[in-house]
């Protein structure tokens, strides 16, 4: 099979869909994998790396989208590149639909069979290809929250561990998952008081007797959480309802209880975001103000570490890949059911639930798409 890797081109995106470790894998497979040049450099890969181990160079994204049967990406792909997919091409990457109608349209008009990585699930009931993003994710967080809280950023001033004499910051996780605990085990690492909020008592148990007080936990009603931001110098959201929209958990009028200054940093924005005053930013404009409160809403933050991501992601995502070129993506999920769950889109047709109940659009089961 034909595998093709473009650079990626949303804003300051810096990571690669094919490591070379990977993309020297599919050759040995005897596959034909062609990287865009400078795809890899972002993450610390050259050309050359790739030409190394038997990869060609195309010098276009056009040239990819073009000639590969099937397109390993890392972001979802923007308009321009959505405009180049096509009936019969494979398309694998993360795509969060839910909240994004415009992207779902072009892709169900291009006809291409779209896997996402963040609806791929394992045995156990987890999503093995977005795990690691989220635990990337969510050890930024706090980073790039205790940035956001420094006073000459807009923030309240707050250093995460105090110093002698002067309380830490109050740091509040909405969600206990991957992003959650990872947002946690950071924060508390610098010195911040944290309390975790999730609505799960399993994963509440689970998480006081692995970290036995290095933080807080609280169950997430409705109360305890207005209750809790009206204290909070930071709050991270780490909600995920897998394949989704996510929950809109603090309301404007809410913000109004904040202290002056606090920070929100959403986690949770691919999927829309859990605060109604959440929108999409950037690694080049990341913060902006709602009535004085500080809200940092990158869409793509594992990008700011790209080397690390890419590595993480690459690992990941590399045995599946192999398998989509090695037997066709039909027999490949006939044999991985859980491969399956990361069809979004074949032929015309949406295959992922939750997206079609968010976006009002009828769903084709995955299961009968593969039969198609």
């Amino acid at each position: 099979m034909h595998i093709g890797c473009p650079k990626e081109i949303k804003p300051q995106e810096f990571r690669v869909g094919l490591t070379p470790a990977a993309a020297r894998e599919a050759v040995v497979h005897g596959h034909h994998v062609t990287i865009q040049t400078g795809a890899g450099e972002g993450a610390g890969f050259t050309d050359d790396d790739y030409r190394a181990i038997g990869a060609d160079i195309a010098d276009t994204a056009e040239a990819i989208f073009a000639e590969a049967e099937l397109v390993v990406k890392v972001k979802e792909p923007q308009a321009v590149e959505r405009a180049q997919l096509r009936e019969g091409q494979i398309l694998f990457t993360y795509l969060h639909l839910a909240p994004d109608l415009a992207q779902t349209k072009d892709l169900l008009a291009s006809g291409v069979t779209a896997i996402a990585y963040e609806t791929v699930t394992d045995r156990n009931g987890g999503l093995p290809l977005l795990a690691p993003m989220s635990e990337v994710a969510g050890r930024l967080a706090p980073q790039v929250g205790s940035w956001a809280l420094q006073k000459a950023n807009g923030g309240r001033g707050v250093l995460m561990g105090g110093v002698p004499g002067v309380g830490p910051a109050e740091v509040m996780v909405i969600g206990g998952g991957v992003v959650g605990t990872q947002a946690a085990r950071i924060a508390a690492g610098m010195g911040a008081d944290v309390t975790i909020l999730d609505r799960s008592l399993p994963r509440l148990r689970y998480l006081d007797d692995a970290y036995r007080g290095v933080f807080k936990t609280r169950y997430a009603s409705a109360d305890a959480t207005a209750q809790m931001i009206t204290s909070a110098d930071m709050v991270i959201g780490a909600v995920l309802i897998p394949g989704a929209a996510a929950p809109k958990l603090v309301t404007k009028a809410q913000l109004s209880t904040m202290k002056p200054g606090a920070v929100i940093v959403d986690v949770a924005i691919d999927q829309g975001g859990c605060f109604e005053t959440s929108k999409a930013t950037t690694h080049q404009d990341p913060i902006y103000e709602v009535d004085g409160i500080v809200h940092y809403c990158v869409a793509n933050m594992p990008g700011a570490v790209a080397r690390t991501s890419t590595l993480a992601l690459g690992n990941a995502t590399m045995p599946l890949m192999l398998a989509l070129a090695d037997k066709g993506w039909k027999q490949a999920c006939t044999d991985d059911p859980h491969l399956l769950e990361g069809l979004n889109t074949h032929a015309g047709k949406l295959t992922n639930r939750p997206v079609g109940m968010a976006l009002g659009i009828d769903v084709l089961s995955p299961a009968l798409a593969a039969k198609s």
